[in-house]
């Protein structure tokens, strides 16, 4: 292990590395949490789930599959969204029964409908309800699972807003979060312009000792890396840049030892990989409900491909589980070099980026 990548701590659980897998809504499923974890993810988080749907939770079959944790993927969290502040202590008992590890509070999506419904960002303008969340779920569940939040660097740019921020981030600590994860935009730039990484520098030299990790534009290996060397954050969570890419992680641990960047995935070890994702999105959906999520993860999958163009415009006309596995002969039944997905949004090249 690098010096300059040590173990992350979350409360009591240790992880043998600071990249981890951020929670995705409707794609973090139990699924892609055991490819991640495969491919040298420590730790991954479940699709966010709101306090309503946990309180008044029954299950069924199409339902089963949110609280659905397999042996493997341990120490894993569960992520947590609402509205009032009453409602999440119960609801992250109800995680912590299903066999989560770790809760986590966000505090973060940008979604118009969610702010719209006073939740996910839209705490960070109302510190004393979001505190009040925290000690709730704090309180609620047993001091040994972890709670954990994910914030964005704030509502907007104003002062209001940075006031509001670091009121919510220090209070959220002095209620007993163990760690906060930061994205370095606001809820109002949703995905738009860069993150900011300085933001995610300064904030950690206010953190001192207390952990945080960062978010927001880790599309490749190094790029997670790259955050961690020039900000100084605990750890990494990656998002975006791990769907259809599960390689990210043991890309970054072979850079961290200080290896050179693997090779891409072949398209055999494409095949194998994503023949296992089917095999368990078949096994915890059903054939036929399972085909419109992988249908998203074939699209990512599709981009490592050489004839990535072709691929793609072939998984998106599966409409029948034997069509599925049409595909995978017909594209992957000659190995051949994969490539490197192509990054749209590139992560902020910083001066001090990738230095010791």
């Amino acid at each position: 292990m690098s010096d300059l990548l040590p173990t992350l701590r979350i409360g009591p659980i240790e992880l043998d590395f600071p990249v981890v897998q951020a929670a995705l809504s409707g794609y973090s499923d139990s699924p892609m949490r055991v490819i991640a974890r495969r491919m040298g993810a420590p730790y991954t988080i479940c699709e966010v789930m709101l306090d309503q749907f946990l309180v008044n939770f029954k299950e069924r079959k199409r339902t089963s599959h949110f609280l659905h944790i397999a042996e493997e993927e341990h120490p894993v969290g569960g992520q947590l969204m609402g509205a009032e502040p009453e409602q999440f202590g119960p609801a992250a008992l109800r995680l912590v029964e299903a066999g989560f590890d770790v809760i986590d509070i966000n505090f973060g999506c940008p979604v118009k409908k969610v702010l719209g419904r006073c939740r996910g960002g839209f705490h960070l303008s109302q510190p004393e309800v979001a505190l009040e969340i925290v000690e709730r779920v704090r309180e609620a569940v047993p001091d040994e699972i972890p709670v954990t939040v994910k914030m964005r660097r704030g509502i907007d740019d104003t002062p209001e807003s940075r006031e509001q921020f670091f009121a919510i981030f220090d209070g959220a600590y002095a209620r007993g979060a163990a760690a906060i994860t930061v994205h370095g935009r606001t809820v109002m730039q949703r995905y738009d312009g860069p993150s900011r990484w300085d933001f995610l520098r300064n904030l950690k030299a206010h953190a001192g000792e207390r952990v945080l990790l960062g978010s927001g534009d880790l599309f490749t290996a190094q790029a997670c890396l790259d955050m961690i060397r020039y900000t100084g954050v605990d750890g990494v969570t990656v998002a975006r840049g791990a769907i259809g890419n599960p390689w990210v992680f043991a890309q970054a641990r072979a850079l961290a030892q200080g290896e050179a960047l693997p090779d891409p995935p072949s398209v055999f070890e494409q095949r194998d990989v994503i023949a296992e994702h089917y095999r368990l999105a078949e096994e915890t959906y059903g054939a036929d409900r399972c085909l419109p999520t992988m249908r998203k993860f074939a699209i990512k999958y599709s981009k490592l491909h050489p004839q990535q163009d072709e691929v793609r415009q072939n998984f998106c006309t599966v409409k029948q589980p034997g069509a599925w596995r049409e595909v995978l002969e017909r594209w992957y039944a000659t190995d051949d070099a994969g490539v490197h997905p192509e990054v749209d949004e590139p992560a902020p090249v910083m001066e001090h980026a990738g230095a010791s």
